[in-house]
This record gives structure tokens, sequence and C-alpha cells, in this order.
């Protein structure tokens, strides 16, 4: 399976493709940067976000994106240009049917490094361990894509098998409620033919 890894932004906004092979198995197949300048005007720099991302899809055709998932920050004005950043992703990886998964920056540490609280520099020393990479992904934003995609190859088929077993739970709780309805409406019309007989 192959995954674009997108750490959302307008100033920097991290791209990472990483194949997952047999068991935890993951390779590198690239990484960057898109950078906007933070004097141009916002449709500008989305515009900009958005070409390279549809580059991306078309270049290294990913099976599914995983985008960070925003938090609040104290900086509001940061946040909104986070989220819209992701909101651009989303919807170009919407328009050609790929899954897009939101992670959340605790899910994605604890994935990488077991440690949901783990700071960024332990991120980029266990991506770069992880992918058997030469050096270390600079800025902290190239390596938060490429841990973004990590993260969902490795949490996905977990979250899909529990889903999947959601789903059926469910399927057969309907089915013996089903079961217990249509034994009552029997039972009922069995008291109704006694009833009657007396």
């Amino acid at each position: 399976m192959r995954v674009l890894g997108v750490d959302p932004g307008l100033t920097r906004c991290g791209l990472g493709v990483v194949d997952g092979g047999l068991g935890r198995t993951v390779t590198c197949v690239a990484v960057d940067v898109v950078r906007t300048p933070a004097d141009s005007d916002l449709a500008t720099r989305l515009l900009r976000v958005s070409a390279e991302v549809e580059e991306w899809l078309d270049t290294y055709q990913p099976d599914a994106v995983a985008v960070e998932r925003v938090f609040s920050q104290h900086n509001v004005r940061t946040v909104m240009g986070t989220a819209q950043a992701g909101g651009v992703v989303a919807l170009s990886a919407a328009r050609r049917g790929l899954p897009v998964v939101f992670h959340t920056p605790s899910e994605v540490k604890a994935a990488v490094t077991g440690s949901g609280r783990a700071d960024k520099n332990q991120v980029t020393v266990m991506v770069t361990r992880l992918l058997k990479l030469p050096s270390r992904p600079s800025p902290a934003d190239a390596a938060d894509a490429l841990a973004l995609a990590i993260c969902h190859l490795w949490r996905e088929p977990m979250r899909a098998r529990l889903a999947e077993a959601e789903a059926r739970a469910a399927e057969l709780a309907r089915a013996h409620r089903a079961k217990l309805a249509a034994a009552a409406r029997r039972n009922r019309a069995g008291d109704s033919a006694t009833g009657g007989n007396r």
C-alpha cells in the first residue's frame, strides 16, 4: 500500500510518500515541503498548495492520503490556515476517489515513537531510522509528513478490522433483535388463539 502523508500548512506544507510492505516494513518514496510566501493572499497560497498536491497525486498514485488533524492552538490565524490547507488536500484526494484519513498528532507520535508525547526531534529521529534514510528529513514538516504516512500504514489495517468487527457485531445484534421480536409476536398470537378457544 502506498500512502501520501500531509502535514498541512500555508507557510510550509509537508508531503511524504511511503510504501508499506510485509509486516511493518516501510520505504520512503518521496518527501518535500511546499512553501508559500506569507505576503501572498490566501487564495493564491491555497492554489499553490493545491497544485503541488495534485501533481504529487498524479506522479505517485497513492492508495490513500493521511492528513494531520488540526487542533486549536493559541494562534487562531495559524490554525485557520492549517485547516484550510488540509481541506484543499482532502478535496484533491476526494476528487480521485481516494480515502482520506485524519490522524491526531498524538496518534502519529505514538505510532512512530511509542509515545504520544514525543517531541518533534524524537519523531524525526525515529522516521529517519524506520525509513533507513541517509539523513534527517528537514524541515520538521517533511519528517511529520512521513510520520503521518507510516502511522496510516500501521494503524489503518487495525482500524479497518475493528470497524469490520463492529459492523458484524451490529448486524448480529440486529438479527438477534429481529428474532426476539418475531418470537414475541408468535407468543402473542398463540396467547390470543388460546384465549379465543376457552
